[in-house]
């Protein structure tokens, strides 16, 4: 009975906000409306591929003369990771979560509605973490009356811009994974929701095929790779007998896996070096893996790199270990710089950007003495490795701003008039 009293609250607290949302634009509002970015993003202070990608294409927008504003729905730092933020775009947060930060008029209705649980977001998705009810409020409160587009970056939140569905919004959807890594109830919630966007984008071919199946042909789905940031010039020592890898420290980037293998590495090539930069939850048990096979001699675990571009200019290698990923937009940096890379098939992303042995090394994955033997051979094969950091810069050519950048205008405008049109 309480249980079905509680549902019955969230469920009006949830209609009053759509309602709210959904006030009718004035012709003031309109106004400029088709060069109009609203985008949601869980953290624009944050670190991770998604948040580089998502300010770079931003930015870019920005400079076409777009009026890009980014929701970002929590703040935790003072500073944003990857410095300032792009000229011309405007950065809202929702919840910022600093110790200092005290509004003294809002506070306490503040505090009373963080400890609500979300009446909007959907709870399986990881998005929920970071929501509540003071952000519910805040979207609702962002999004009234507002024109344009309005850019999910993860699936918890594109499905959240339908569920409001403010009426001067052409909803636009993004992928960052890949479908098959979501929950199921999430799955099941993009296979019926999803068809209410005007259009989704998609980093790789194989997950447009797989969205392309699962939802109405009325809905494009169109294949957007990530876009590699300028790293001014940076060029790796290729002379160096280092390994660099980078990311999150869980279980996604298959650090323990990469650890397992370097334990084989080094019996044969005591005087290379595995570096990882990156933080997370995960920490200590990898920490507790190099101890246990007395390898903190080779492998450091360092803070995560603000300069990407000096971590990739003392290596020769770059490694990707992950049991899963979206497009890895690190790997990309590296072979934009020229590093010889080694990776894991995983799904989805490498095998898109990698041609064995012509741009760097791709291996069956979850195979830790195969990652082994190819990291070994790349070590140990200058001619591969030159060979592959020639071809590795040539591919991540086509991942520069300037060829994908285009692309996102050319879907914009086709969502604006497909919605004009409806």
């Amino acid at each position: 009975m309480l249980g079905r009293l509680r549902s019955n609250v969230f469920q009006r607290v949830a209609r009053a906000l759509q309602w709210y949302v959904r006030a009718q634009p004035r012709p003031k509002d309109q106004t400029g409306a088709e060069k109009r970015v609203f985008i949601l993003l869980m953290s624009a202070w944050g670190m991770g591929g998604t948040i580089r990608t998502i300010l770079n294409m931003a930015g870019h927008l920005a400079s076409r003369g777009y009026e890009v504003e980014i929701l970002s729905i929590g703040r935790g730092r003072d500073e944003p990771f990857f410095g300032d933020f792009p000229e011309g775009v405007k950065v809202t947060v929702l919840d910022d979560k600093r110790a200092d930060h005290r509004p003294s008029l809002l506070h306490p209705i503040r505090r009373a509605l963080r400890k609500r649980s979300s009446v909007l977001i959907n709870p399986e998705d990881r998005a929920a973490r970071g929501f509540n009810l003071w952000v519910d409020w805040q979207v609702a409160k962002r999004l009234r009356r507002k024109c344009g587009f309005l850019v999910g970056t993860r699936p918890g939140l594109n499905l959240l811009a339908v569920r409001l569905a403010p009426p001067g919004m052409v909803l636009v959807g993004q992928e960052h994974m890949h479908l098959e890594q979501h929950p199921e109830p999430v799955q099941d919630a993009i296979e019926r929701r999803y068809r209410k966007l005007a259009a989704l984008a998609v980093l790789t071919e194989r997950d447009r095929r797989r969205y392309r199946k699962l939802l109405p042909n009325r809905v494009p789905v169109v294949r957007i790779p990530n876009t590699v940031r300028d790293l001014g010039g940076v060029r790796p020592d290729l002379d160096a007998k280092r390994v660099l890898a980078a990311g999150r420290l869980g279980r996604q980037k298959g650090y323990d896996r990469l650890i397992k293998t370097w334990e084989i590495v080094a019996r044969t090539h005591p005087d290379w070096e595995l570096r990882i930069c990156g933080e997370g939850r995960w920490r200590a048990k990898l920490e507790a893996m190099i101890e246990k096979r007395d390898l903190g001699n080779v492998i450091t675990l360092a803070e995560p790199a603000k300069d990407m571009g000096a971590e990739m200019a003392g290596a020769s290698i770059y490694v990707l270990s992950s049991r899963w990923e979206g497009l890895p937009l690190v790997l990309l940096e590296a072979m934009s710089v020229g590093m010889g890379v080694v990776s894991f098939d995983c799904p989805t992303g490498p095998r898109e950007v990698i041609v064995d042995r012509e741009n760097g090394l791709l291996v069956r994955p979850r195979k830790i003495a195969v990652l082994a033997a190819a990291l070994v051979e790349m070590m140990d094969d200058e001619d591969l490795r030159r060979r592959c950091a020639e071809g590795a810069i040539e591919t991540a050519r086509g991942y520069s701003m300037e060829a994908v950048g285009p692309q996102w205008e050319a879907f914009l405008r086709d969502a604006w008039d497909r919605h004009a049109a409806a």
